[in-house]
């Protein structure tokens, strides 16, 4: 197939059957609010080409439509350069439902024109790559620790916690009762949830600059990976500040946008490990780049989870060609919050093993195709 002649014909936004409701769930980061999950459901993008290729990836808005069928049927897509800047200038979007779903897509296409899934054209060796199991809600202590429990007898390596009840005692003994009911077999990370808003108030407990340095100092004696987010979004010098007093990794920027934030992050030193979110920023090709300063700073990526569905499979392509990504992210707070809702829309999702991995897809592209069964027909 010659490459060099693909061009677009038509990108349509697609709808899924729901196979049913399975609940809702309270998040941590929203008190008061809810977070519905289903198994099917929802929407995709897919991109058409003159040689009957179509990519794939998460749905963007309605209206955003015209404006990208004006600037990319008929061209190359290959071109992706050039397609992030013009997409960014006319059809931005919204987080989650803006122009990065068009990246993916893209590069789902380009992966299915060279005929080799994603992680392998960006030059990754990693079959497979370990997940942690990223919780939903708050919960209590005594929860937490007997789910804790259950993942590491199902194989589960890594867990991480939201704490931010309304006491630092509380948040503590979320902790301990999970280290006690996993002791080594399980690393531990914490989310504190504190850079949701881009100024200085959001739902639920704020932390000041005092109980984040005492909670930090507090879980780096409970053996915690990282803490993340502990202070508000753009507190670069607090967070900084805080980062030389502990040695466990301070974590964040899943809601930062521009390439422009990660550089200044890694400049002053705010994070350890950058957790970069492609459905926030400008998709996979804005990932990429990060990707490459934190490696130019001797820092960590862990992406942020995706958007739970294609976003999420574009982001364990992108784990597996890092060499300084020791995570996948997975949002998993079982039974309601089990990441496999949000896998029930492929024909063969992949799965966490008994090990604690998941394999990466190896058909070309992304390596997954939507059950066709879910469609709807117009």
């Amino acid at each position: 197939m010659s490459t060099s002649r693909l061009r677009i014909t038509d990108i349509q936004v697609i709808s899924l059957k729901t196979i049913r409701e399975v609940g809702t769930l309270e998040p941590a980061w929203s008190p008061g609010g809810q977070m519905d999950f289903t198994e099917g459901g929802g929407a995709y993008i897919a991109i058409h080409t003159d040689q009957g290729l179509t990519g794939i990836g998460p749905a963007v808005e309605e209206r955003l439509l015209p404006a990208i069928k004006s600037q990319l049927i008929g061209a190359d897509p290959f071109d992706m350069e050039e397609h992030v800047a013009v997409l960014r200038y006319y059809a931005r979007g919204l987080p989650y439902r803006g122009s990065a779903g068009i990246d993916i897509a893209l590069w789902d296409l380009i992966g299915k024109a060279c005929g080799q899934p994603l992680y392998k054209l960006w030059g990754g060796t990693k079959e497979r790559v370990p997940a942690y199991a990223s919780m939903v809600r708050l919960s209590t202590p005594e929860e937490r620790a007997q789910l804790a429990a259950e993942l590491v007898n199902e194989g589960w390596k890594a867990i991480k916690l939201r704490i931010h009840h309304p006491t630092m005692k509380a948040d503590l003994e979320t902790v301990e009762k999970v280290r006690l009911a996993v002791g080594d077999k399980m690393e531990i990370m914490v989310d504190a949830n504190q850079a949701q808003s881009s100024g200085n108030w959001q739902p639920g407990v704020l932390w000041d600059y005092r109980r984040a340095v005492e909670t930090a100092r507090e879980l780096q004696q409970l053996g915690c990976y990282w803490l993340e987010e502990p202070l508000p979004r753009y507190a670069f010098k607090q967070l900084a500040d805080l980062n030389r007093q502990v040695d466990m990794p301070i974590a964040g920027g899943e809601n930062n946008h521009g390439l422009h934030e990660f550089l200044q992050m890694l400049q002053e030193e705010v994070y350890d490990i950058l957790q970069p979110e492609s459905m926030v920023t400008e998709g996979i090709s804005a990932l990429r780049k990060i990707g490459v300063l934190a490696e130019a700073f001797g820092k960590k990526v862990v992406p942020h989870h995706g958007g739970r569905n294609l976003g999420t499979i574009a982001h364990l392509h992108l784990v597996a060609s890092w060499a300084h990504a020791p995570y996948l992210e997975l949002l998993h707070d079982p039974p309601i919050g089990d990441y496999r809702h949000a896998f029930s829309i492929f024909q063969d999702p992949p799965t966490v093993d008994a090990d604690g991995y998941i394999a990466v897809p190896t058909k070309p592209g992304l390596g997954v195709e939507i059950n066709p069964d879910l469609v709807v027909r117009t």
